[in-house]
């Protein structure tokens, strides 16, 4: 099979088991599956991560695009779940016990904090915050229990970089493994697992679904810790649905092509954000003035479509900014096709401390802006003009 992009998204299940004369594979909308014999029910109830005998063990669906999704990574297999947070809950979950430590970075997607620093205390799990774009703050956390090291690059919503070869070289002289959030970046524009990473994981809500009409969580590395987090899957039954699986595969077989367009509204807008002067600031790793540029141009193909700015007149001219746009939508999530807009510090008060959102800089004027697929010149008129109006 060819190893381009295009090709590898359409076919990379094909060694999948399908319906015969299926172009389209059909939805196996079942809770369980009957067995002819004792002894196959048995083998059944027995394998890791199978597809035939309950819906919670796995699906024919979660099969085929799970399949696409490890080809995508270069992972020896994949899992998926009813949500990103499900994937990294169950994954942490697994991992670790009382008396392990994690570190984390200090950037990252909201969720995920939360669950460090608020849920795993309760079960005797420590977690360190550190600077993501210091890589010897994390030889400097990494302690003799520590298990996992989280990362994120780019980070949600700042955009900072990672050094995701010299902090997985880190964790493995530590015997700690490295699990890296790739939703930003997608399999397309970055792939933690060559770069080191044990394991990747994704919100499949966002660019690999692309549409706005599910909700999944992705998880690939080697078969064999795939199984040990099964295990945990299979208990905590964060099972993504048979539909929701196949619209999963269905939005993947087009992430390359939609990824090209994502990735030049992105630079486009930044390039124009930054020389507006309603703006301060301007977070995008393909700006070659970002402090991470470098190392992103090292470790990327491209920057993807979120660009997060930074207004001079604060929240009056964040609320301003957002109602004057008339190609984004003021929607939570990232990565479909159409541009979505939010305002992280609004948005994340649900789920992090005062604290956190202060250690996560995301100040009253922050707003964090999802590129779509929609025509380059109409979202920099768009936006432009929304800047002037400020």
């Amino acid at each position: 099979m060819s190893d381009g992009w295009n090709s590898r998204a359409v076919h990379g299940d094909a060694q999948v088991p399908r319906t015969a004369g299926a172009v389209s594979p059909p939805i196996v909308q079942t809770s369980t599956f009957a067995a002819d014999s004792a002894r196959e029910f048995a083998d059944l109830a027995l394998e890791k991560r199978g597809s035939g005998f309950y819906t919670r063990y796995g699906n024919p669906n979660h099969a085929q695009v799970a399949a696409v999704l490890a080809d995508l990574e270069g992972a020896e297999a994949a899992t998926v779940f009813a949500s990103g947070m499900a994937a990294i809950t169950t994954t942490v979950l697994a991992l670790v016990r009382a008396g392990d430590h994690v570190v984390l970075q200090r950037r990252h997607y909201g969720g995920v904090p939360s669950l460090l620093l608020n849920l795993l205390p309760k079960f005797g799990v420590t977690c360190t915050q550190v600077d993501q774009t210091d890589v010897r703050a994390f030889a400097a956390a990494l302690r003799p229990r520590t298990r996992l090291v989280l990362v994120e690059s780019p980070s949600n919503p700042l955009l900072d970089i990672t050094d995701l070869r010299a902090v997985s070289a880190l964790a493995r002289d530590s015997d700690a493994l490295t699990v890296a959030d790739n939703t930003f970046a997608t399999p397309v524009n970055s792939r933690p697992l060559a770069l080191g990473a044990d394991l990747v994981w994704h919100s499949a809500t966002k660019y690999l679904g692309g549409h706005s009409d599910l909700s999944a969580g992705v998880l690939a590395g080697p078969a064999a810790l795939l199984d040990r987090i099964w295990d945990t899957a299979v208990i905590t039954g964060a099972v993504l649905g048979p539909f929701d699986a196949w619209l999963l595969l269905r939005g993947i077989r087009t992430l390359p092509l939609r990824m090209r367009q994502h990735n030049a509204n992105g630079l486009a807008l930044a390039h124009a954000m930054r020389a507006h002067p309603a703006v301060a600031n301007v977070y995008y790793p393909g700006l070659p003035d970002h402090p991470g540029h470098a190392t992103a141009a090292a470790q990327m193909d491209g920057y993807g479509g979120v660009v997060s700015l930074e207004l001079a007149g604060g929240y009056p001219a964040a609320e301003r900014f957002v109602d004057g746009l008339r190609l984004a939508r003021r929607a939570a999530s990232l990565g479909s096709v159409e541009t979505l807009v939010v305002h992280p510090a609004t948005m994340w008060q649900a789920i992090l401390h005062a604290d956190q959102v202060e250690d996560a800089a995301m100040s009253p004027g922050l707003i964090r802006l999802s590129a779509g697929i929609e025509d380059t010149a109409d979202l920099v008129a768009d936006v432009t003009r929304s800047l002037d109006a400020l």
